[in-house]
């Protein structure tokens, strides 16, 4: 798949949250209005933050894909982290002010009307939004876009707290009919209290990972040993390596390392090998910018060569460390 095919892939999948999303919050809102109900408020202004978050990723999107220029040699990948940060930013607001509504319609009960209406926008508040965070976990991860599974992540914890509104409010509606002499509208504040707390829990998980990659932090454990291993595997023609320093830029890798080689060895077989190197690390990791420092071995033992050293690799059978 070309860079202009992925390109447009992400573009076409953020816009469609766009539009499922301002669809899902207008029809949150007049119903929201229309009843009374605090919960379904919460969910439309859940949804408005969902919005929010779904224009921030599609400019994200749009601006890391353009290509690495003058001012930015590096690409613009950290919109996306960006974006994901911010997006977290907006979900912690929104969940503070869910709560703080919540705390007083339980002070001061406000009757409800019409919680049928609420039952029905919640649940296909929760098909729609399961449909498009689907096609944007799929599309996100193909790509390795965060501002896309940011949003998905979004739209996904809309699905379960759109179920649990939607319980609450068919509890509230089912006991107007089957239970009147008992008021159960004090569920309508307690499920948008839930619904505020799964909220947090999203914004924290994303602030996480967004901060971590703004904050240029190395690759996870799991694919520095994949990079370690595949040096190590040519262990006929490399003496050690060390210096291996990874981070990551919205769906961009960056990796660089030293390897030892034996003095004789000519610069162009040299290069070829670091070619070679480049070639099978971006088979396994797609769209990253590999720098190969080429050193000759002088057959001493620095300690920054040791975790690194393969001259008795291939002997030994022996695994490469986590760490250098």
């Amino acid at each position: 798949m070309t860079v202009q095919e992925v390109q447009r892939q992400k573009s076409n999948v953020a816009l469609l949250s766009v539009v499922s999303n301002t669809v899902l919050v207008t029809g949150k809102i007049a119903i929201g209005l229309a009843i009374n109900s605090v919960s379904v408020i919460s969910e439309a202004i859940h949804s408005g933050i969902d919005l929010l978050a779904a224009v921030i990723a599609f400019f994200a999107v749009k601006i890391s894909g353009i290509p690495a220029d003058e001012g930015h040699p590096f690409g613009h990948g950290k919109a996306e982290n960006l974006s994901g940060a911010i997006e977290a930013l907006l979900i912690f607001a929104a969940a503070g002010w869910i709560i703080y509504e919540s705390i007083l319609k339980l002070i001061h009960p406000v009757e409800m009307s019409g919680t049928g209406l609420g039952v029905v926008i919640m649940l296909i508040s929760a098909g729609m939004n399961w449909i498009v965070s689907h096609m944007l976990f799929k599309v996100g991860k193909k790509t390795e876009s965060i501002a896309l599974e940011a949003d998905a992540w979004h739209l996904r914890t809309d699905v379960w707290t759109s179920v649990g509104v939607m319980a609450a409010l068919a509890l509230v509606w089912a006991g107007e009919y089957f239970l009147p002499a008992i008021n159960l509208h004090w569920l309508d504040p307690v499920a948008a209290m839930m619904v505020a707390a799964m909220i947090l829990k999203a914004a924290y998980d994303l602030t996480r990972k967004s901060v971590r990659d703004l904050l240029d932090a190395g690759l996870v454990p799991t694919e520095e040993d994949q990079l370690r291993n595949l040096i190590a595997s040519h262990d006929q023609q490399i003496r050690g390596f060390h210096n291996l320093r990874t981070r990551k830029s919205g769906g961009k890798r960056f990796i660089e390392f030293h390897i030892l080689v034996h003095p004789s060895m000519s610069v162009n077989r040299s290069h070829k090998l670091t070619d070679e190197l480049t070639f099978k690390i971006r088979q396994i990791m797609p769209d990253s910018l590999v720098t190969i420092h080429v050193e000759p071995c002088k057959n001493k033992c620095y300690p920054k060569c040791k975790a690194g050293c393969l001259v008795d690799y291939h002997k030994q059978g022996r695994l490469i460390p986590g760490h250098d």
